[in-house]
């Protein structure tokens, strides 16, 4: 069979081409691992505002996500210390994280205000005021524990005896602060109890604790009074506001 003169030379070509290519390699390249920015070595570092446990391992949590897996570190907590073994780069970069998250937290005075009222007339003032730091629980009695009985034996030999139980009576105050954009979130309970008329039970006279409690959670402004509960107290015409003032503490 005879072929033309071009067509010979194109199969030529298309031959020679793929006598060329070279075969693919079956071999598959490795990642090669970070070398460490020199010499690796060991320093600690005292944290200043690491208040509590949680302070300290959060701290820890954010420098471990932002620094190389390369890097050892640990967290000392009844020493307030934290412990890292890195390169020279590393170790720059990690006092930097340390010295930009290791700040004091913001501390404010909370003022509350308790009114009692009957109809339009004011009754009773009370203040109580409170310095709490920026996501910190602070809580506060101010009163008196009351004696009750709660049962009675008698011993051989003896005398009746009578046993009691103590009622913390007055304001009781549990709060915790957490700043946000515009002001800050105020979650607290507020309770206030009084001794009311004694009541007679069984031949025993107990006294009647009368009591008003808020829970909840607010919005505060620096300066700017807010009240934070109002309710009527059942079985009276009396009423009772809370209001809190937040105000920074230089």
């Amino acid at each position: 069979m005879k072929f033309a003169s071009g067509v010979v030379a194109v199969i030529l070509m298309a031959t020679c081409a793929l006598a060329q290519e070279a075969p693919k390699s079956d071999k598959v390249e490795l990642t090669k691992a970070p070398v460490p920015d020199g010499p690796m070595t060991t320093q600690t570092f005292f944290l200043k505002n690491a208040s509590g446990a949680n302070d300290g391992n959060e701290l820890l949590t954010g420098i471990r996500l932002l620094l190389p897996p390369r890097i050892k570190m640990y967290l000392l907590q009844s020493q307030n210390a934290l412990t890292l073994t890195a390169g020279a780069e590393d170790m720059a970069l990690a006092k930097k994280l340390i010295d930009e998250l290791d700040k004091p937290k913001k501390t404010y005075r909370l003022s509350f205000t308790i009114t009692e009222s009957d109809g339009t007339r004011k009754i009773g003032v009370q203040h109580t005021s409170m310095v709490i730091a920026n996501g910190q629980r602070t809580t506060m009695k101010n009163g008196s524990k009351v004696p009750v009985a709660t049962g009675s034996y008698n011993s051989a030999g003896a005398t009746s005896q009578t046993q009691f139980t103590y009622l913390d009576v007055g304001i009781n105050i549990d709060a915790t602060l957490n700043e946000v954009a515009g002001g800050a979130q105020l979650k607290a309970k507020v309770e206030q109890s009084s001794i009311g008329e004694d009541r007679t039970f069984n031949g025993i006279q107990e006294p009647i604790v009368r009591q008003s409690v808020m829970e909840g959670v607010s919005m505060l402004q620096v300066g700017k009074p807010e009240v934070i509960g109002s309710l009527d107290i059942t079985g009276s015409t009396r009423h009772l506001d809370i209001e809190v003032v937040m105000e920074p503490v230089k």
